[in-house]
Order: structure tokens, then sequence, then C-alpha cells
């Protein structure tokens, strides 16, 4: 990967497996802001370096 390329993907099998800490609800990924999001606990957590950081702590919360 190029350090002009700035969007990581996630392995869609990741992302099947993968879910909310606190809710247990689905994730849904968001790539141009590099997040994964939970609608249930209105939550984005963050990918860094195609690493999903799963720690409500480390979470956003949505402007919904």
């Amino acid at each position: 990967m190029s350090e002009t390329d700035t969007t990581t993907r996630i392995d869609p099998k990741l992302l099947e497996i993968l879910v909310c800490p606190l809710t247990k609800a689905t994730l849904e990924y968001d790539a141009a802001k590099q997040e994964l999001i939970s609608r249930a606990a209105k939550l984005a957590y963050p990918i860094r370096d195609g690493i999903p950081i799963m720690l409500p702590e480390e979470a956003r919360p949505l402007e919904e």
C-alpha cells in the first residue's frame, strides 16, 4: 500500500464476526471515515492502520 492510499479495506469476513462490545449488535463499515459504526450504541469505533479499535473509551459518539 502506498503512502497516498489513505483508505484501508476491512476483510468482509472480519466484519461479519465483529460486533459492538457494548450491545453485541452488528457494525457498519464507513470506508471514508475509517470507522465501524454501531447504530445501537450510537458509537463509531476507529480503524487505525487497518486494525479496528473496539474499545468503548476509544469510540466517538455519533451526532445523530
